[in-house]
């Protein structure tokens, strides 16, 4: 049972049994039904009263299957599985019904107790890292790096000798493969030959590469497979994710700068919350913010049925790849119960989930937040020096007390949610700084601009009030969040106030709102109101309505929160939330507000107001003055915006609709224990970046490093690089993990001074030719002997062919280039456009991923279907790579245009082979294969009636050398 059949069985076919099928069918039944235990392979191989339950392989020959489509019996009794869950079986027991080996459960005796510290101790992920020394080896004179030490002991005690070094020009095409994904260039083939085997010149080549700006070109595409990056949700309709490209721009900066590791960890965790994020060094945009859109790069339900399951499956799919991105464990298999291996208890997941509970989406300014930011200290600078002097005027007059004795009645304060007029500092949530520094209290003096020009106004209530000083802002960079969502139609980036997370009691809410603008209820964190369930979340009010009221009957039970975005230059006040309230209630709420507005009326008279407008003036000179210095123009991108505190609630077997207990946001507990973090303010999420990040936890860094060793060596010294877990597998050579981890730290946590130790070690320039005795004693090459050869990705190869054609445009950055569209990528939101064949002739990176319309191309040559974490892509070997070659037009293109490129620069025949061999494999052709070429052409020549020929008679043998191993293959 490999990691992928696990992780479905675990995620989909157990949970799924445990619901429907445990109460009557397994050792825990109170009666069983039927003689049926469903609880172990073992119990339904035997079967029940009807026989064995399935067939493993032949989903339509087992009862299991007829019986859960109704066919004879109807099981489960109280209602037919939903067809994706009848999917889930067929699938599960067509390829084998595989269980994961395991006791099975015994009549009578209790279930193993789930122990979560001897599973800590006994399994070698959990344990400190330790600092080793270097083993002593026999030979002496092997090693180039500390590293090396560990490969050659571990080899010298098998009695086995390490192959040799690979030649120069073999090693010069790895280093530029595996670090900017792009071929040598002839003339750099042969300027690095012909130093010899300087080390120097090695060195040379290697910090060359590590500062190209194409480095985090090549190592961005590796980390977008860890967070399954896509441009669009998938789902039905595939609607886009906009902006998802900037996450894709950000990571790549982020590498060719070397960020060091734990701060890239702390910016997609926290970079929201950040009190100095790192900034653009050319914009002065916010860099450490765009890390956390790595929360949202998932599927999204357009339109789901069951909005509180929908929420559970997307922080399911958070919580998976954040788990294996960052800690390689698969803490998402804890959702439905204990981890059945793992020492990960199922609140170890709940707790986790409470991170997101408390957190929510957004499109954030992130070019122009950091300068608007200023403004906004200032603004409260100067507003806070104004109402300053205005309270001294107050002072000096006698003027100002207001009474105390008019409170809301008791009954009416009993339906009211939020009030911003009692609500703490702390508490109050926006999306950018439209609505001030906080609530404004009864009695607050606030600038009013009117057509007799600046006054002075004090608050009637309390409010949350949006600052005309900020209007403008609509005008920014974009765009729906979905092809068909009317809610992000809206300008809302930076504009919105976000109430508390409340839980909907009642079928109506009504809100107490002045101006014009919309209303929307995102309900279990949903956010996509296209299709027909959910409209009525977003709700429109105009200038003198009052009251606006959100029929919220199908969502009582939920939790939601409100955010509130003006119209287009408008002015919003919002003061009171209430949960059902009457019409009558609500009367009583607005004469309540009028007796307030009465006494406030008589504590500033109009003569005293009048006394103000000086003062009023100056105000609001000084205010347009700093206006003109707020930046309105900024691209968007996702990103995280803390919301209100909440912890989530265990769900029994997984199921959102029996929620338990409630557990406190932490950590695992088998690293920082069951005890509730201390979080200073808001979701948490720094604090969980710092324990993330600490150095008494184990995993961080071992993960990372590990990583590399993959990306480098072709196989991790943990393969299972993503799953660091009792089924996973273990390392081959731990003390040489834990030195790299080690080491790793000291240099400050540095990706390139790693990969640079790495390339520049013995271990790394190993041939691919293993030795006969060797191979013999070791065949799956745990020891590392030599570097098997390994296959270039999808993406690379495509950059190649533009790379060698002379084609390749190395422009950086932007909106991703449409995908081309072939004639047999047909579905439910397939683009109305097509890219152009050739991509604009940009590099894979920067071609847009479309969760539903992945290129032939890609998934020819594995590219994952971004839908979970993937640090180790499958590598194949298919009838269709092979086609796909020979057949695609993109590949007949480019190889034409560098049968061109040749000619037109090369005269000779010789000078064209050796171009062609210099830029296809980084070497001079061999006389043998100077000869079938010369053989080929001459041959074609003779056959040619046209000039032309000649010149198709070179895309040929271009397309001819495309088509060989050694193109695609490292050696």
């Amino acid at each position: 049972m490999n990691a992928q059949e696990l992780e479905f069985f675990e995620k989909k076919v157990r949970p799924l049994l445990a619901q429907h099928c445990y109460s009557c069918h397994s050792t825990k039944a109170e009666t069983l039904q039927a003689g049926l235990y469903m609880d172990s392979r073992q119990g339904l191989l035997r079967g029940g009263d009807s026989g064995p339950a399935f067939i493993p392989g032949d989903s339509a020959g087992s009862l299991l299957m007829e019986a859960v489509r109704y066919e004879s019996y109807a099981m489960p009794p109280e209602g037919m599985l939903a067809a994706n869950e009848i999917e889930i079986l067929q699938q599960w027991i067509d390829n084998g019904a595989k269980w994961p080996e395991e006791a099975s459960p015994v009549i009578g005796l209790p279930e193993k107790a789930f122990d979560l510290e001897k599973r800590k101790a006994e399994h070698w992920a959990w344990q400190p890292i330790e600092s080793p020394e270097p083993p002593a080896v026999l030979d002496a004179s092997w090693p180039r790096q500390t590293l090396d030490y560990f490969i050659l002991k571990q080899l010298e005690n098998e009695r086995l000798n390490p192959t040799e070094e690979v030649d120069r020009a073999a090693l010069l095409r790895r280093l530029y493969f595996d670090l900017i994904g792009l071929p040598p260039t002839a003339d750099q083939v042969q300027a690095f030959l012909s130093k010899g085997n300087e080390p120097a010149a090695l060195e040379e080549v290697v910090d060359e590469l590590l500062e190209s700006p194409h480095f985090g070109e090549r190592w961005g595409r590796h980390w977008l497979d860890l967070v399954r990056y896509a441009e669009s949700r998938g789902h039905e309709f595939d609607n886009d994710a906009s902006n998802a490209y900037q996450y894709r721009d950000y990571i790549i900066r982020a590498l060719n700068a070397d960020v060091p590791y734990d701060q890239l960890v702390r910016e997609h965790l926290a970079g929201d919350l950040l009190e100095t994020p790192r900034l653009h060094p050319e914009t002065g945009g916010n860099e450490s913010i765009l890390g956390t859109g790595f929360w949202f790069l998932g599927e999204w339900v357009h339109s789901p049925v069951d909005i509180r399951k929908d929420e559970a499956d997307r922080f399911d799919n958070m919580i998976d790849v954040m788990s294996k991105t960052f800690l390689g464990l698969t803490v998402a298999c804890a959702r439905c119960h204990d981890h059945k291996f793992d020492a990960i208890a199922s609140a170890d997941y709940y707790a986790l989930s409470g991170f997101l509970q408390s957190s929510q989406f957004r499109q954030v300014r992130f070019q122009s937040m950091e300068h608007n930011r200023n403004i906004a200290r200032e603004l409260k600078k100067l507003d806070t020096k104004y109402r300053r002097l205005i309270q001294l005027q107050l002072e000096e007059t006698g003027r100002g007390s207001l009474p105390t004795h008019i409170k809301l009645p008791e009954a009416l304060a009993d339906k009211v949610i939020v009030d911003y007029g009692k609500m703490k500092q702390e508490d109050f949530r926006q999306d950018g700084f439209l609505f001030g520094q906080g609530p404004r209290r009864l009695g607050t003096p606030s600038l009013l601009n009117g057509e007799e020009g600046p006054s002075i106004a004090f608050e009637d209530r309390g409010v949350a009030a949006s600052d005309p000083f900020w209007h403008g802002l609509e005008a920014v960079f974009e765009k729906g969040e979905a092809n068909r969502s009317k809610l992000y139609s809206l300008p809302r980036s930076g504009r919105s106030l976000r109430t508390p997370t409340f839980k909907v009691t009642q079928p109506e809410v009504a809100c107490r709102v002045e101006g014009a603008g919309h209303v929307f209820a995102c309900v279990d964190s949903h956010r996509l109101v296209a299709g027909p369930l959910h409209s009525e979340t977003l709700r429109p009010f105009k200038s003198g309505q009052p009251w606006v009221k959100l029929n919220l009957a199908r969502y009582v039970g939920h939790h939601i929160h409100l955010e509130f975005i003006p119209a287009k230059d408008q002015t919003i006040e919002v003061s009171l939330i209430t949960q059902g309230a009457s019409t009558e209630d609500l009367e009583k709420f607005e004469a309540h507000q009028l007796r307030l507005s009465a006494e406030v009326d008589k504590a500033y008279p109009e003569e005293f107001l009048r006394s103000l407008h000086p003062l009023a003036a100056e105000w609001a000179a000084e205010r347009e003055k700093l206006k003109e210095r707020i930046q309105h123009r900024s691209e968007v991108a996702m990103a995280m915006l803390d919301g209100s505190e909440e912890n989530d609630t265990i769900l029994i077997r997984g199921n959102a609709s029996n929620p338990g207990k409630i557990i406190p946001r932490r950590f695992l507990s088998a690293i920082e224990g069951e005890e509730a973090m201390p979080i200073t303010a808001g979701s948490g999420r720094l604090e969980l970046a710092a324990a993330i990040n600490d150095r008494e936890n184990p995993l961080t860094t071992r993960v990372i490093v590990n990583r590399l060793w993959h990306h480098l060596m072709g196989r991790g010294i943990v393969a299972s690089t993503d799953d660091f877990g009792v089924l996973g597998q273990r390392p081959t050579h731990p003390e040489l993990l834990d030195h790299l981890a080690i080491r790793f730290v000291k240099q400050g946590q540095s990706l390139k001074k790693m990969v640079r130790y790495l390339v520049l070690s013995r271990t790394y320039a190993m041939s691919s030719h293993a030795h006969e005795d060797a191979l013999a004693a070791d065949p799956k090459n745990l020891l590392w002997h030599y570097r098997p050869p390994q296959r270039l990705e999808g993406e690379v190869i495509r950059d190649a062919l533009l790379a060698i054609s002379g084609q390749l445009d190395r422009k950086q950055f932007g909106e991703s280039i449409p995908i081309h569209l072939t004639d047999f990528m047909t579905g439910r939101g397939r683009p109305k456009k097509s890219g152009p064949l050739d991509g604009d002739r940009r590099r894979s990176i920067y071609i847009t991923i479309r969760r539903n319309f992945i290129s032939p191309f890609m998934l020819a040559f594995d590219t994952p279907v971004p839908f979970s974490t993937m640090g180790r892509r499958n590598v194949s070997n298919v009838p269709a790579q092979a086609l796909i070659l020979l057949n695609d037009p993109f590949v007949r293109m480019q190889a034409q245009a560098w049968a061109e490129a040749v000619l037109a620069e090369q005269d000779s025949f010789d000078g064209r082979v050796d171009a062609m061999y210099l830029a296809a494999f980084g070497r001079s052709p061999t006389k043998k294969e100077k000869a079938i070429a010369r053989g080929y052409l001459s041959a074609s020549a003779a056959d040619a009636n046209h000039p032309s020929q000649e010149q198709e008679a070179w895309s040929d043998y271009a397309h001819a050398l495309i088509n060989t191993k050694e193109f695609i293959f490292l050696r």
